[in-house]
């Protein structure tokens, strides 16, 4: 029985790291320990690209323009939607995880998931480098070891 698990190499690989301005008290600590988590997994600095887009709405549209170029071995969408008093938040969320999710999908690039969805700032705040980590690291991880995955799976094809 063959079984099959990625590991975080980043020696070789392009990545861009696509994050939302709003919120950005968050998403910049977001951004932050995505590049930390790149760089010290080995992307050189120069293969990694910072792209902002307005808000967490507008990442899978920028998502599907970036993995169309073929540029990029991964990326790593970051985010922060804080619930309000309205459905926004509902609205927001749901359809930055969906396009996010069927933009991966459909182009086979890995692309690590660091939209927070939080109640509240604090709880964005513990998540961004706070006490329950940060999530933009674990998102660049995941991309840089589902890549790995990915070359694995492919492998065993050519064999």
């Amino acid at each position: 029985m063959a079984e099959f698990s990625g590991t975080p190499i980043g020696a070789g690989r392009r990545v861009a790291v696509l994050a939302s301005r709003f919120n950005e008290t968050i998403t910049r600590p977001l951004v932050d320990g995505a590049i930390d988590a790149l760089t010290r997994h080995g992307v050189a600095a120069d293969d990694i690209d910072v792209v902002w887009v307005p808000g967490a709405f507008e990442l899978p549209a920028a998502a599907r323009v970036l993995l169309a170029s073929e540029r990029y071995d991964a990326l790593v969408a970051l985010g922060a939607v804080i619930r309000g008093d309205t459905p926004h938040f509902d609205y927001v969320a749901g359809e930055a995880a969906r396009g996010l999710a069927a933009a991966a999908a459909d182009s086979g690039v890995p692309l690590g998931f660091g939209v927070l969805t939080c109640d509240t700032m604090e709880q964005a705040a513990e998540r961004a480098g706070g006490a329950h980590g940060n999530k933009g690291w674990d998102a660049a991880i995941a991309a840089l070891e589902v890549a790995d995955l990915y070359d694995q799976l492919q492998a065993g094809d050519e064999e």
